[in-house]
């Protein structure tokens, strides 16, 4: 399970019950260390720059935006920076590949000789080694 998941697990039998913490982790297999961690991150001053970054380049896509991060003396790991990217809702959205709309139609009824013809190709090659190619008209009779 995710670690949300497990905290939020850990809340419902400690409201349910009331256990203590230890007593609740140890019945959802969490770590006590693990519930009671507090992040200290502090992404607010990235958060910032990246805006900034972006609103000047909305083409942009958070690679370029660390490497101009990177020029301008912050110098950031990418891992962070794509993470605050996407929190801050900068994502360049993707244009979709237009695929080609084809509707179905009924195949027709054929009702009679010479409405419908197939033409089909044969290869082989004779004893000499020469290549011969055969055509082949297949004429459907109805």
């Amino acid at each position: 399970m995710e670690l949300v998941a497990l905290k939020a697990a850990v809340e419902q039998v400690r409201g349910e019950y009331a256990f203590s913490q230890r007593r609740a982790c140890g019945l959802v297999t969490m770590a006590v260390s693990s519930y009671r961690y507090q992040s200290r991150r502090n992404d607010e001053p990235l958060r910032t720059q990246l805006v900034g970054l972006a609103r000047e380049k909305p083409r942009f896509g958070y690679r370029r935006l660390h490497v101009l991060l990177g020029r301008a003396g912050e110098h950031v790991n990418h891992k962070p920076v794509h993470r605050v990217y996407g929190e801050a809702g900068l994502m360049i959205r993707r244009k979709k590949r237009k695929h080609c709309v084809r509707e179905g139609q009924p195949l027709l009824v054929r009702t009679a000789a010479n409405q419908e013809w197939a033409l089909d190709f044969l290869h082989d090659a004779v004893e000499c080694g020469r290549a011969i190619r055969v055509s082949v008209v297949d004429i459907s009779t109805g």
